[in-house]
């Protein structure tokens, strides 16, 4: 059975504490908003999968109460940073499996200013859920007073330098790139242009990582309906409709471990696995992709999720940025949004952002930041501890 998004909604990502709201206000509004885009009642919602990080257990009831008293059952769901990706395709697997006609998948964040830590202990490593994964970063490259996300990913960058020649100025111009899309999006929490140069002279997070290679911690919400084929059929949603082609998650394997490397232990084995069961559900490869939203947490995250998505070979990706074939004009568009580095990064929510910016650049609603002719998108999220979500979305 087909399901397809027929409705998508967000918030705009802000700075924590910018804005007097709580979460359940931000949800009620990405929520609403896919409601109305899709033309339904949340009296017709079926199912309710409701992503959040950093909330009590049972904040999905408190927000998804904002929308409707109706009784509907609704899952907490928390996957690290690929939650919002997770709540979609718990909505799809509902949907496929015949269990509901439709479902309003959710995800919204509200965080504290500062660097992300490394867990939700607080920093305790030797008892968090991530404990294997920074032992290992710690084995290699020891622990330094830097930020621990950062410090992972930073170290990913420094080994992808030593072993395939990556420049400063190649990861740099990741972050120059998705800063210099989101100028179009008005949903962005940061709307402005740098250079390459402006981004290598930012202040160093964790060394080769500046501020401007790095996702801030963001407020926002996003909201997704996930409706069956026939739903679509009995309400005439075919022009809105964008069918979730083809969807997988990998979790950590050996592979992530074993050889004692950042750029495994941050997931490019995982979204590797991911990309490959997404496209052999869907019928489709990277050849057909028009354009793609993934995990930027940091620079060198998407210069990993180019090897893992077969856009290129293992160590490839540096040139292949530098070349200008992952922007406007180029071979793919990624991250049109402005990615997580510019636009935000609310952890529940920026799975479910990635599919609102695909449904919109499907249906040719994107704006100034529209990707001419867009038939087939993918979007691809991570998070340590770890899971993969690799969504295939094509127009029918």
């Amino acid at each position: 059975m087909k399901a397809y998004v027929v409705g998508v909604g967000m918030t705009k990502f802000e700075k924590p504490e910018s804005r007097d709201w709580q979460y359940w206000d931000m949800a009620r509004e990405a929520g609403q908003a896919a409601l109305d885009d899709a033309g339904i009642a949340y009296e017709q919602v079926q199912q309710v999968p409701v992503g959040h990080c950093f909330q009590a257990s049972t904040a999905g009831q408190r927000a998804a109460y904002e929308l409707g008293l109706t009784g509907v059952p609704v899952y907490n769901v928390n996957n690290n940073c690929a939650t919002g990706s997770t709540a979609l395709m718990m909505a799809r697997q509902f949907v496929r499996g015949g269990l509901a006609d439709c479902v309003l998948a959710l995800g919204f964040e509200k965080m504290k200013r500062g660097a992300l830590g490394g867990g939700s202990d607080g920093g305790d490593f030797t008892t968090s859920p991530v404990a294997r994964h920074y032992g290992v970063m710690a084995a290699r490259h020891g622990f330094e007073r830097t930020p621990p996300t950062a410090q992972i990913f930073g170290n990913a960058a420094r080994e992808h330098m030593e072993r395939y020649g990556t420049t400063e100025a190649q990861l740099a111009a990741v972050g120059a790139k998705n800063h210099r899309h989101s100028v179009n999006n008005p949903y962005a929490q940061f709307r402005d242009p740098y250079t390459v140069d402006e981004v290598l002279a930012a202040r160093t997070v964790h060394r080769p990582l500046t501020k401007l290679q790095c996702s801030p911690t963001s407020d926002g919400a996003a909201a997704a309906v996930v409706v069956s084929e026939r739903f679509v059929v009995r309400h005439g949603l075919l022009e809105k409709a964008v069918e979730i082609a083809g969807q997988a998650m990998a979790t950590d394997t050996e592979e992530s471990f074993a050889a004692g490397s950042c750029i495994d232990v941050v997931g490019r084995p995982m979204s590797r696995a991911a990309a490959h069961r997404a496209y052999e559900s869907a019928g489709l490869g990277i050849e057909d992709v028009d354009v793609i939203e993934l995990h930027d947490c940091f620079s060198v995250n998407e210069l990993l999720t180019y090897e893992a998505l077969g856009m290129c070979p293992d160590g490839a990706s540096g040139k292949l940025v530098e070349s200008g074939a992952t922007t406007y004009g180029g071979r793919w568009v990624v991250n049109p949004s402005g990615g997580l580095i510019s636009k935000g990064h609310p952890l529940g929510a920026t799975g479910l952002a990635q599919a609102a910016e695909l449904t919109w650049q499907l249906r040719g609603q994107a704006g100034a930041r529209q990707v001419a002719g867009a038939r087939v998108g993918l979007a691809h999220n991570i998070g340590l501890g770890g899971a993969a979500v690799v969504t295939l979305l094509r127009k029918p």
